[in-house]
């Protein structure tokens, strides 16, 4: 670690995105779904949640339910028994039918393509909103979860004391062609090497250019 700098100069940042890019040149996020509406349900549920357990309450839920229509025909109390096995699954439920119906009646049943059309939606936040973006249009939108906000932070790619702040200084930082799958990269790096409790600094691939003190050895 060098003692001059706590964050990577830009040309140092370029290497690190041109490592992951080489290790993983197209990132996929892990949430199953079948179209975009189903993409920003799984999301909103993901919220305090694992992937893993929102797939496994989403895949009977999307088979009967894979529209909005079809989601408020499907009615509240139903969406609650298919998700029950996720954190705070009543909240969501009542999200999940409540965007659904505000889908149908603003927005032709379509999910809107901007990020303050989808805030307004239930249960619908910037992260959420940042996700749909870049998965279902192809967006270079960075969402900043637990995992980015860690990887940010004790790397010295972009330091800072809220998600907003790790998320403008990325936009800033992360070379145009990189940004378009820079959250994908940063997210499972933070949730399979950069862990919380003991990152798996041996296994890392941008160990050099980490600024991370106390990186874990072998």
């Amino acid at each position: 670690m060098s003692p001059r700098h706590h964050t990577p100069s830009n040309v140092e940042i370029a290497e690190i995105f041109e490592a992951f890019s080489r290790a993983n040149p197209e990132p996929k996020g892990e949430l199953d779904y079948v179209n975009i509406f189903t993409l920003l349900v799984a999301v909103v549920l993901s919220a305090q949640a694992t992937d893993v357990g929102v797939n496994k309450a989403t895949k009977a839920l999307f088979a009967v339910a894979d529209s909005p229509e079809k989601m408020v025909a499907l009615g509240e109390e139903k969406i609650r028994e298919h998700i029950k096995t996720i954190g705070l699954y009543r909240n969501k439920a009542k999200n999940v039918f409540l965007l659904s119906k505000a889908l149908i009646a603003e927005h032709e049943s379509e999910v809107p393509a901007t990020r303050e059309a989808l805030e307004k939606l239930p249960g619908v936040g910037r992260k959420t909103a940042n996700v749909v973006l870049n998965i279902g249009f192809g967006q270079p939108t960075i969402a900043v979860d637990t995992h980015l906000f860690r990887v940010g932070n004790r790397t010295g790619i972009a330091p800072g004391k809220t998600p907003l702040e790790v998320e403008t200084k990325l936009e800033a930082r992360v070379p145009k062609q990189y940004l378009l799958h820079a959250h994908h990269w940063l997210i499972l790096h933070g949730r399979y090497v950069c862990k919380a409790r003991k990152p798996d600094c041996p296994n890392c691939i941008i160990a050099n250019w980490c600024r991370y003190p106390a990186k874990t050895t072998a």
